[in-house]
């Protein structure tokens, strides 16, 4: 697998496709927009003024946690704005009943379940959630809500400044029954952390969508490699990144290179694009060679 990662990281492609080969996603509504992929290595963000001392490197490795290290982040130009480590992504989960007991009006729920996309709510009192499921903006109980799942709080995932508890359960409240076509969301996610921040970024269109591609996904892989995807708007790249996570690092280095091989056998000159988007003209994205950031 590195040394098909290796190979990634030197080559340019002219477009590549979006679209999820199977369809649309369980939860998500919409096809996956056009990104672009670079591949480099943490090799040049490496401090120039690092200590000499063999007795100081050796006290920081025993000190270092690589659960820590972040597996994702999300930045809107320069500044990063979500950040997901190893260990906060795998470990810090609770029984429903559990974080039941600690939940204020206003929190927002992260609800996860191994190969399921994981589920955000609000909650808003009285053992009641407030969540986009299936379409449509619901009050359901907390319990019904998490389907047994393991839980946890993500108030703080997203670095914007909240609002108050009680603008942020007005926000829930005032969209429950919104269903289909009035939706402004295509999932749970961005429906519960627009309630949160009140940021029309998270809904749909709610940026415009001229100029520079502003946010960026960067995903670290193994051996100090990563790559980052620039989008146009937050809640498209929220839309690919609940994806991969989904799926995982090893299935998304394995569609790459699944690309790479079907493009390289000399057969065509011009990019053979096998995921065609649904209705019309494929969406693509493309790769481009080591940039320096």
């Amino acid at each position: 697998m590195g040394s098909h990662v290796d190979k990634l990281s030197h080559l340019s492609y002219a477009e590549v496709p979006t679209t999820d080969p199977n369809g649309l996603d369980a939860e998500e509504d919409g096809p996956r927009i056009g990104v672009s992929y670079i591949f480099s290595t943490d090799d040049d963000e490496l401090d120039d003024n690092v200590d000499g001392s063999q007795r100081d490197q050796n006290q920081e490795e025993r000190h270092y946690d690589k659960r820590n290290e972040p597996e994702c982040c999300v930045y809107n130009r320069d500044e990063c704005i979500y950040e997901k480590s190893v260990l906060a992504g795998h470990l810090d989960t609770s029984p429903p009943e559990e974080l039941l007991h600690r939940c204020e009006p206003g929190d927002v729920v992260e609800f996860v379940a191994t190969g399921q996309y994981p589920h955000w709510a609000v909650y808003v009192g009285d053992l009641q959630v407030v969540h986009l499921y299936r379409a449509e903006v619901k009050s359901s109980f907390f319990m019904d809500a998490s389907q047994g799942r393991r839980c946890r709080m993500v108030n703080d995932v997203y670095r914007y400044k909240p609002l108050s508890p009680d603008v942020v359960v007005h926000n829930a409240m005032g969209q429950v029954g919104t269903k289909d076509g009035d939706l402004s969301w295509r999932n749970s996610e961005c429906f519960a952390a627009w309630c949160k921040y009140g940021k029309r970024e998270f809904k749909i269109g709610g940026e415009i969508r001229i100029g520079k591609q502003p946010y960026r996904l960067k995903l670290i892989l193994a051996d100090k490699q990563f790559h980052v995807l620039e989008f146009q708007s937050l809640e498209d790249l929220i839309m690919e990144r609940r994806r991969n996570e989904q799926i995982g690092k090893v299935a998304v280095v394995r569609e790459l290179t699944n690309h790479f091989n079907s493009t390289t056998g000399g057969i065509r000159s011009d990019p053979v694009d096998p995921w065609p988007a649904a209705g019309g003209s494929p969406e693509r994205r493309t790769f481009y060679p080591e940039t320096p950031r």
